[in-house]
């Protein structure tokens, strides 16, 4: 009787034992699957700290930002200059001041900064792009490859990938990419076809498959391009991106590592992800001035970290994201 009992006491424990590893086993199954899923889909960035300057120099109309190194470097549009904290958003140094001449500017407003640690600033009201190092010191004009730094009626976004220099051009309503040394190598105009302009483009963005994202402000929308310049789809809010846009003036764009496409929808004061299907997985934000909103947000950049920084304009403020 004894043994019999031994027996059925060692049966129900290799049972258990069976039961918990086979729970163990599908745990660790649909957690490996919610992780795939997270990298499909790009999980919502969460909020990590503001940049805000200190009180004796406070953003005023932040309008696009970029990391460079360790420092983070913010177009401080309405004081006419640029602002470097790091990225605690203790702040480090400023250079620009209001002008015409040589460092100076009217309405700083895209920026960007190469492998070397050149800062490109696009000013939109002076037409044209200025380099400084990465301590704030102008080095020259960016001209083309006739020798011209005002081949560009309003430069607005800057973002440089691989070298290349990519500028968004509000009046010409175009998106270029030029090498760094000035030579035109692209020229987008038109999305569909030869009827559907670009209107006041205004943001523009690359993935690791050199895909193009351009924000067409003027169109309230999206426009995803191949690397050579191909049409490929447009991204409104809507279902299936086949009905009206549910954007208002959308501005900022940046590729997450994971491929998510990050949006800055100014009106809407909302900041969007879609997959890479076009399809909205996520939204952050809505008008306000508590933790979390915005008022009037504009620029956008991703490092590649993943890390993600939006300019808040009306709040003065940069929200970091990680």
């Amino acid at each position: 009787m004894k043994k019999k009992t031994v027996y059925i006491w060692m049966g129900t424990i290799a049972a258990l034992t069976i039961v918990l590893f086979t729970v163990i086993y599908f745990f660790h199954l649909q957690n490996d699957a919610v992780k795939v899923a997270s990298n499909i889909k790009g999980g919502k960035p969460n909020l990590s700290n503001y940049i805000q300057g200190d009180m004796d120099n406070p953003l005023n109309k932040p309008m696009d930002a970029t990391k460079i190194g360790q420092w983070v470097y913010v177009t401080d549009t309405n004081h006419q200059q640029v602002q470097v904290f790091d990225i605690s958003g203790a702040f480090i140094f400023k250079f620009g001041k209001k002008g015409t001449g040589e460092g100076e500017f009217l309405f700083p407003y895209g920026i960007t900064g190469d492998k070397k640690g050149n800062i490109y600033v696009a000013d939109l009201y002076n037409n044209r792009i200025s380099i400084f190092d990465s301590k704030g010191k102008f080095v020259k004009y960016f001209t083309n490859d006739e020798n011209k730094a005002d081949f560009l009626q309003s430069p607005a976004g800057l973002r440089i990938f691989n070298n290349h220099l990519w500028v968004t051009d509000i009046k010409l309503g175009k998106v270029f990419e030029y090498s760094l040394t000035g030579k035109k190598l692209l020229e987008v105009s038109t999305a569909a076809n030869k009827d559907d302009l670009l209107n006041a483009p205004n943001a523009v963005a690359l993935d690791d498959e050199k895909n193009i994202y351009v924000s067409d402000s003027g169109n309230q929308r999206i426009v995803v391009f191949k690397k050579n310049g191909e049409y490929v789809r447009v991204i409104n809010g809507s279902k299936n991106n086949k009905g009206d846009t549910k954007f208002v003036n959308p501005r900022g764009v940046g590729v997450e590592p994971d491929g998510t496409l990050l949006m800055v929808d100014n009106m809407t004061h909302y900041v969007y992800g879609f997959n890479q299907k076009g399809e909205q997985v996520f939204q952050i934000g809505g008008i306000g001035s508590d933790k979390g909103q915005f008022y009037l947000p504009n620029g956008l950049f991703v490092d590649n970290n993943g890390e993600v920084f939006v300019t808040d304009t009306v709040n003065q403020r940069i929200a970091v994201y990680n």
